[in-house]
């Protein structure tokens, strides 16, 4: 298993410019719970967090794939290095504004202002494929060990990020997550060996990625999968209070990533047969067939057994996680042409990111009307809603290759 990760870091300069990259993504899942908890803190009003962290979201999904289109038209550092500098200024401003009280619509501006923040993930992504789209075997299992460090990065850093603004002081957790981007981005972007080449003719041809049909298909998908991830994080939440266990929470939701790293590391040495478009509806009706028991299990359990069978369900639902977003990654490198990957990467999780901010708003009204275990519908419909979404797509996502597909190398690593 390892020997087929060992391989795709054989190339010079790999290492140092995923571990850059790993570091600069930090800051994506801490920043807007270390926002949420510091402005709880202190304003003393969760409306106001929760407010805040939406700008933050919506302003990132506007914003974020305009910048990863700079990314592709002037290259990773010219467009990097000044949208990493503008969001530090913005973080600088919105801990300055929360520390000396200044008036709350000064809050909204600087997070509105973070949402240049750029996506390194894509970045990375882009990176791999410039060094292996002739070796499609080994750029899949550089992208499942990309996803795995999503998973990483998503149960490291909430953990930090709240940790520090509730032990130490409450802008802590943001602070960090500054420091993580300055310092990840300045060395990610030192690495320029293995920044992929312009492409600024063919850049100007045909707009935005988004363009692109069967782009389109995985964005409306992940908006719904993102529902699915956030729903279940509030209604989890408010699960585990309404049996005396918050605390657990954070345990129970850790279950769930690991299920998705797990699986990752698994499927980043297999050589999976089958169309990709095929492989990625499967992976999103698996989603939807292995969120169904949570509706059971929060129904008929409680107490710790209760929690200890969300637990159980999570880590099963899970296992589809990173597979399926690793196809989805693999898909958009064919989707669209190579002078718009890092911009065609960060539109899929640009529709993640509104998925949790929609899934999660919703969550919080059911949970609020009608309690957690029927909250569990929620993540339910937005997974059957995802699973519909990739159905009436698959005809897009085929017949929209920018590049075809390789054949098949076998179903075990090595060979």
């Amino acid at each position: 298993m390892l020997s087929s990760y060992r391989q795709i870091f054989a190339a010079p300069g790999s290492l140092a410019f995923s571990s850059s990259g790993f570091v600069s993504r930090l800051p994506i899942s801490m920043t807007g719970i270390g926002i949420a908890t510091m402005l709880a803190q202190l304003q003393g009003s969760y409306g106001i967090a929760g407010a805040v962290y939406a700008t933050l979201a919506v302003s990132a999904a506007v914003l974020g794939p305009q910048v990863s289109r700079l990314v592709d038209r002037y290259g990773q550092r010219r467009a990097a290095l000044p949208a990493t500098a503008l969001t530090m200024a913005a973080a600088a401003l919105l801990l300055a504004c929360a520390r000396l009280g200044a008036p709350t619509w000064t809050l909204f501006v600087a997070a509105a202002g973070m949402g240049v923040m750029p996506s390194t993930g894509s970045m990375v992504r882009a990176r791999w494929a410039h060094l292996y789209s002739d070796r499609p075997e080994r750029l899949h299992t550089a992208y499942s060990f990309e996803a795995v460090m999503d998973e990483v990065c998503f149960i490291v850093g909430p953990i930090l990020s709240i940790g520090l603004a509730t032990s130490v002081f409450p802008e802590a957790g943001v602070a960090l997550a500054g420091v993580f981007l300055l310092v990840g981005v300045v060395w990610f972007t030192a690495q320029r060996s293995t920044e992929p080449p312009l492409h600024p003719a063919a850049h100007r041809e045909g707009g935005s990625a988004l363009r692109s049909a069967g782009l389109q298909v995985l964005v409306v998908t992940f908006v719904a999968t993102g529902a699915i991830f956030g729903a279940v994080e509030v209604v989890t939440v408010a699960f585990a209070e309404a049996q005396g266990h918050t605390a657990a929470s954070s345990l129970v939701l850790a279950v769930y990533a690991l299920g998705s790293c797990l699986a990752g590391v698994v499927f980043g040495t297999l050589r999976p047969r089958g169309s990709m478009a095929g492989r990625f509806l499967g992976g999103v009706g698996a989603m939807a067939v292995g969120i169904l028991p949570l509706v059971l299990v929060a129904s008929l359990l409680h107490g710790t057994a209760g929690l200890v069978g969300i637990g159980a369900a999570l880590f099963l639902s899970g296992l589809s996680i990173s597979p399926t977003m690793i196809t989805a990654m693999a898909l958009v490198e064919r989707l669209v042409p190579a002078a718009k990957l890092t911009e065609g990467m960060t539109w899929t999780t640009t529709g993640l990111a509104l998925g949790v901010a929609l899934g999660s708003s919703l969550a919080g009204w059911v949970v609020d009307a009608a309690g957690a275990a029927t909250a569990y519908w929620v993540p339910v419909a937005a997974a059957l809603f995802a699973a519909l979404a990739a159905l009436a797509g698959l005809p897009r996502l085929r017949g929209g290759l920018h590049v075809p597909e390789p054949e098949p190398v076998g179903t075990a690593a090595g060979r």
